[in-house]
């Protein structure tokens, strides 16, 4: 799939791949999809849950198929075999997604797309992350990694891996977290907390954790509130590389340590954070990990 996938790294830019179901329009960061193909019959799975079609084994390797429409509770495509995977990779994960078609691919910037507000995602159940007008018409921006662990659970955030850590001395070393989505914002917080780390404080974007930063700046107060900031990639408004970027830039924050805690921590991302200065970056499932690594940060 060509793509300009390898934007300047901290320039709060994505690419979206548009799609369709029915008639309704949706999108996916380009940094999740490895490649489009046209589709296939899988091969069905005894059991398994009702919105995974199947498998199907490109190579060596293979991938579970998810029915996008039926995970959407939209009516199944009419024409089967015009339709399209989309091969994604995160949480260190190959899924494929069933889609009615393919649009085209357009780049935006994360300023551009708007969070969809407490009548939408009240709940913490939906699955739409952002919304985006695009050519006049309104694409909705899927919660992918929320769609698999719905399916399949133990994809989800790990917190069971604190368990292995035991009874730990308190730490109150202040962190900043910077996470769009409440339901995960909350795992961390209480993942951390019971690891040790009790001077949480979570922002719902990169712009809302800047903001906070440059307030302390004002007040004097920034070694007292921040310590460590931790923080998502994909964000509404400003995404975690502009976040890592603008932090490690400016004399007055860049002391501070950025931790970037992401579903689309792969080898070319973790190249961008390197290049921004970040301290560590970490897979999402992984919140062990991501204790280990603010123990060495925190306890030096």
């Amino acid at each position: 799939m060509e793509t300009g996938i390898l934007l300047e790294s901290g320039t709060n830019e994505l690419e979206i791949l548009e799609f369709r179901i029915g008639k309704n329009c949706y999108g996916i960061n380009v940094a999740k999809v490895r490649e489009i193909i046209s589709f296939r019959e899988p091969t069905p799975i005894p059991n398994s849950h009702p919105c995974i079609e199947g498998i199907y084994m490109p190579r060596d390797e293979i991938i579970t198929i998810i029915d996008l429409a039926k995970k959407l509770n939209m009516p199944p495509s009419p024409n089967p075999e015009t339709d399209m995977y989309i091969i994604t990779n995160f949480n260190n994960l190959n899924v494929a997604f069933h889609v009615h078609s393919v649009v085209g691919i357009t780049r935006v910037s994360w300023a551009e797309i708007s969070k969809p507000d407490a009548t939408l995602n009240g709940n913490g159940n939906s699955i739409a992350t952002g919304i985006i007008k695009l050519e006049g018409h309104l694409v909705v921006i899927l919660d992918f990694e929320k769609i698999v662990s719905d399916i399949s659970p133990e994809t989800g955030l790990k917190v069971s891996d604190i368990d292995r850590f035991g009874e730990r001395e308190r730490n109150t070393k202040p962190i900043l977290i910077a996470e769009d989505s409440a339901l995960l914002g909350k795992l961390i917080c209480d993942s951390l907390s019971k690891a040790g780390y009790t001077n949480l404080q979570i922002t719902m974007d990169g712009q809302e954790a800047w903001d906070k930063l440059n307030e302390y700046k004002v007040q004097g107060t920034l070694d007292q509130k921040v310590q460590l900031v931790i923080t998502d990639i994909e964000m509404p408004k400003m995404d975690g590389h502009r976040l890592t970027k603008l932090i490690k830039d400016s004399s007055a924050f860049s002391h501070i340590p950025v931790v970037i805690f992401s579903s689309l921590v792969n080898e070319e991302m973790r190249r961008k954070g390197e290049a921004l200065g970040a301290d560590a970056q970490l897979s999402k499932p992984e919140i062990g990990s991501l204790v280990s690594e603010i123990d060495k940060i925190l306890w030096k």
